[in-house]
């Protein structure tokens, strides 16, 4: 099938969009602004707890296909790039309690027009998470889930590793009778395999040069054995782990493009519905190279904690977001962001090259 191309239609806004998008935003910055009051100090409203910083390349490949080649994969070339490791939850907790997690890359020095002039520098942004869809896939069920995840950041470490585990026993009886466990599920019962063995996904959709795409990385080579492993452990179980990885080893992921076919089957309003890899497979437009390194020393969790940032938004006109998770994404990480480096007295600004990232 031929992928649908990129147009402003593609996108519908919702009714109340913009006032629900200003409560939520307000609701997130306020217990933001909360957990900062608790720590005596601020971390972002999502994926609060780091376990790695690391610095590798992006290497474009040659010769793509033009449906591929497009915005910054143009062109085959390698790019700098410094990601971040972590965990979904707006609060600090325990390792030993299942998280979905997150794999936060900043690819530095590309060309385009700026989605996002005003906040400096020349980078693009990619965001993802371990699984493929989002529980909340449009901005007015997001709205009423907002209480739930509140609810259970707020709750105490015992009682969301028995939400965890409730979580997985209904996941697997769904699975039993042939079902698919909705993305609730999924993110309330991943267990504790090992970050590096994971596959990450962007679960909304953006704008791919001419096209519309969601991306992946998924790991290969020597870091692929590590799917699917348990980590075990207190409560930076999953830091000691990756730092012990790196200590000796590499790691080497394909980045892959995921082409809308059919606008119908693979919608970019609602995040929640799995675009279908039968009706169109992930395809590898670039491989992300890691080499040993000490992925969370103390000025490198400094710098990925409290100086930078990520944002989906902080990229080019030719991977635009898309549908209204996105388009509230903007808002949010936006607010997120400036209240963070405001409360830790910290001025924000995009790295250049590696150079300006801590060893």
């Amino acid at each position: 099938m031929q992928p649908v191309r990129y147009s402003e239609a593609i996108e519908t806004t919702q009714p109340d969009e913009d006032k629900l998008t200003r409560e939520i935003v307000a609701r997130m910055a306020a217990k933001q602004a909360a957990d900062a009051e608790r720590h005596r100090h601020a971390h972002r409203d999502a994926h609060a707890k780091s376990h790695a910083v690391i610095k590798g390349r992006l290497t474009i490949l040659a010769d793509l296909p033009p449906e591929l080649a497009q915005g910054i994969f143009a062109q085959p070339r390698t790019h700098e790039i410094v990601s971040r490791i972590s965990s979904a939850a707006s609060d600090i907790h325990s390792d030993a309690i299942p998280q979905p997690h997150g794999f936060a890359t900043k690819i530095i020095g590309v060309q385009g027009e700026r989605l996002t002039p005003e906040l400096g520098g020349s980078n693009q942004d990619v965001l993802m998470v371990n699984f493929p869809t989002l529980a909340f896939g449009t901005i007015a069920k997001y709205d009423q889930l907002l209480g739930l995840l509140e609810s259970k950041s707020a709750a105490p470490d015992v009682v969301q590793q028995l939400a965890a585990a409730a979580a997985r026993g209904v996941k697997g009886a769904v699975e039993a009778l042939g079902g698919r466990a909705n993305a609730t599920l999924d993110g309330l019962a991943r267990d504790q395999g090992h970050p590096l063995g994971e596959t990450f996904h962007t679960q909304a959709a953006l704008r791919y040069g001419d096209y519309l795409a969601k991306l992946s990385i998924a790991p290969t080579g020597e870091v692929a054995e590590l799917t699917g492993q348990q980590v075990k452990g207190g409560y930076s179980a999953m830091r000691d782990a990756i730092t012990d990885w790196f200590s000796t080893r590499g790691a080497t992921y394909e980045l892959r493009a995921q082409l809308c076919t059919d606008p119908k089957a693979m919608p970019v309003e609602d995040a929640a519905i799995l675009w279908d890899p039968e009706i169109s497979p992930h395809r590898v437009i670039a491989t992300l190279h890691f080499d040993p390194q000490d992925s969370y020393s103390p000025p490198r969790q400094v710098q990925g904690d409290d100086h930078l940032a990520f944002n989906p938004w902080n990229g080019v006109a030719a991977h635009r977001p898309l549908g209204g998770i996105m388009r509230i994404r903007k808002a949010a990480y936006e607010s997120s962001s400036a209240l963070r480096h405001r409360l830790n007295a910290l001025e924000r600004r995009e790295p250049d090259s590696l150079a300006e990232i801590a060893d």
